[in-house]
């Protein structure tokens, strides 16, 4: 019997973290949680300081016992849980189930499932952070006393079936509030003119917005004014005031938080959210990628920090220069900063190995990996610099005037 039981979450992480540590390691999976509030009562003591009463979750009996059975066999017990709330609370529940001491070194949290990673971690394990577990259980308290008394009264009033939760409720109540606002706008008529313009016959045609009229603004609020306007505007003769061209720098994006990946996936993939979340899983977890076998292939998916860590940053920088030359590298790192409430426990989605351009798997894997690491590796890369000329044409002898930018 191996001298080491790691227990992981899920069953795929549990195959790719065992086969990096030998023979002296069993790795098992707790299937998500294994205690919680019961489903037939309340379950929370609201007079005593809302303490929560948790049960064994029915149907998870039989993987108890193993667990238990493994552990009791093991010299040491390490739960590595996902490094967030949840993994934590989850952890503090393995812990109470097993008989551990929540303040003995029992804990160990890895960000990426790497062979370097996970090793590391276990050089340095530590206690479970009772503040992390007192979070986790505060939401789960406040969805049960939520959901438990708003849902029957939305049954009763509404209709059977509906359901009131932590957020859910808050979001319709946003929802709501801009829909009276929506209601409640009085729409403004608002013009714009764009004339077609080219040099001669042969010449390609652009497109200059008007920008002023008998040397004022210009301002359209009906359809009259505008037919008015694009009559003067056809009979006339344009001359090219002036053109500027200047060069313009372009930032690059940071790198990818859960909200910023889920949006780019919808809009240049139209994956869902949920498929997004899913394969972001997968991708975590571990793919095969042939002879390996299974690999985790990006940083834990569930941030709000678009941090990198130094390790990552001159891997980046290393690669960009060997790859693409050294005029790509910045003088110096690119920092971004992470929205004002980010917790900014976990680094920024990236992938696990930058070298690694391309990846085996199905071809929604293979997409959604190509994106992280495109916009993990153009982070660190110097600005893009564009040219832009802006043409000021005016109608000959008159004051107006048109703007082309291209």
């Amino acid at each position: 019997m191996a001298k080491n039981l790691v227990i992981v979450e899920s069953p795929a992480k549990s195959k790719t973290i065992e086969k990096f540590l030998g023979r002296n390691y069993t790795v098992r999976a707790s299937m998500g949680h294994l205690r919680d509030l019961p489903k037939s009562i309340f379950g929370v003591d609201v007079e005593n300081g809302f303490q929560p009463k948790y049960i064994n979750i029915r149907g998870k009996g039989e993987l108890i016992k193993e667990l238990k059975t493994a552990a009791k066999k093991a010299d040491k017990v390490y739960i590595a849980t996902d490094p967030d709330r949840e993994g934590e609370a989850i952890g503090w529940h393995l812990a109470y189930i097993l008989g551990l001491d929540p303040e003995s070194s029992c804990r160990i949290e890895f960000h990426e499932i790497t062979p370097g990673a996970v090793k590391e971690a276990l050089k340095h394990p530590r206690k479970i952070d009772l503040d992390m577990v007192d979070a986790q259980q505060t939401r789960r308290i406040i969805d049960r006393i939520v959901g438990y008394q708003l849902s029957p009264l939305l049954w009763r009033k509404i209709r059977k079936g509906l359901s009131a939760g932590r957020v859910q409720t808050v979001a319709v109540k946003i929802i709501c509030d801009r829909e009276k606002e929506i209601a409640n706008f009085v729409p403004q008529e608002y013009w714009t003119i764009t004339a077609r313009l080219r040099e001669n016959d042969k010449a390609p045609i652009f497109d200059a917005d008007v920008i002023k009229f008998n040397g004022k603004k210009l301002e359209i609020n009906n359809a009259e004014e505008a037919a008015k306007t694009e009559a003067a505007l056809k009979e006339a003769a344009y001359v090219v005031e002036k053109a500027d061209k200047k060069e313009r720098k372009r930032n690059p994006l940071p790198p990818y938080t859960t909200s910023s990946l889920q949006q780019d996936a919808v809009k240049k993939l139209n994956f869902s959210t949920k498929k997004t979340m899913l394969l972001a899983q997968q991708l975590y977890e571990g793919v095969n990628v042939g002879k390996g076998g299974a690999v985790g292939l990006i940083t834990y998916m569930r941030t709000d920090s678009v941090r990198l860590s130094d390790v990552a940053t001159a891997e980046l920088r290393s690669f960009i220069g060997s790859t693409y030359g050294a005029e790509y590298v910045p003088a110096g790192v690119n920092v971004y900063s992470s929205k004002k409430n980010a917790q900014d426990a976990h680094e920024a989605i990236r992938p696990s190995y930058i070298d690694r351009q391309s990846i085996e798997g199905t071809p929604a894997e293979k997409k959604l990996y190509d994106l992280i690491w495109k916009r993990t590796v153009a982070s660190q890369m110097v600005c893009a610099e564009l040219d832009r000329t802006t043409i000021v044409i005016d109608m000959s002898g008159s004051s107006q005037q048109f703007d082309h930018n291209g």
